[in-house]
């Protein structure tokens, strides 16, 4: 998101909601850069699955060293299982980084159309690769598209901050989430609130899917 989208953001969000704009004033102006590396990034997300960042990091440098910083589907479908297991990935993270490869290869996954598509329609596409679920798929149009009004209200950051800062005595279900940002007009920039939920339990969210 450009600086101007992100300042109204701020504006909107301070304006209706009081949690978020204490939130907004104890944190500054957000960043969310976004970059068009679209096949890099589902790569990490993949490998960085149920690691810790410093070991998914580690495993991530490892896997894009091995390609040259320039893994494409051709090169993975061409590289041994015992290879990719080699460089720190396990059985099943490997047939997934594979299935994304062959459905990116065979246009199932055209990720060239993506900024042209909703988000709904590109959570559908990128839930077909095998390990790759709603949750990813949401981080990748945060983190990657940038895409400024997605609500991960399965992400326990988001569900604990909910419940830290607005006074809920249990994790909130999706629901719930659901109608307290409706209530306090979070929308269209749920994104930018999420921002501000992570950082209010000090998650380093700029570093879930660089």
């Amino acid at each position: 998101m450009k600086k101007f989208e992100i300042e109204r953001a701020l504006m909107h969000l301070s304006r209706n909601d009081k949690v978020l704009s204490t939130l907004i004033k104890n944190n500054g102006i957000c960043n969310l850069p976004t970059h068009k590396k679209y096949f890099i990034a589902l790569l990490r997300a993949i490998i960085g699955q149920q690691l810790s960042i410093k070991a998914a990091d580690s495993i991530n440098r490892k896997f894009l060293s091995y390609f040259d910083n320039s893994p494409t589907p051709d090169l993975i479908l061409s590289t041994k299982d015992e290879m990719l297991r080699s460089l720190g990935l396990s059985n099943a993270k490997v047939k997934y980084v594979k299935d994304l490869a062959l459905k990116v290869k065979d246009g199932t996954v055209r990720l060239q159309k993506f900024l042209n598509k909703s988000d709904e329609e590109i959570i559908a596409e990128l839930t077909k690769v095998k390990g790759i679920g709603v949750w990813t798929a949401q981080m990748f149009l945060i983190f990657t598209l940038g895409r400024p009004d997605v609500l991960p209200v399965d992400d326990l950051g988001i569900r604990k901050a909910i419940m830290l800062n607005y006074g809920f005595k249990n994790l909130p279900s999706g629901e719930e989430i659901v109608r307290l940002a409706k209530n306090n007009g979070w929308s269209p920039f749920s994104t930018i609130a999420s921002l501000y939920l992570w950082k209010s339990l000090d998650t380093n969210f700029e570093t879930i899917l660089s």
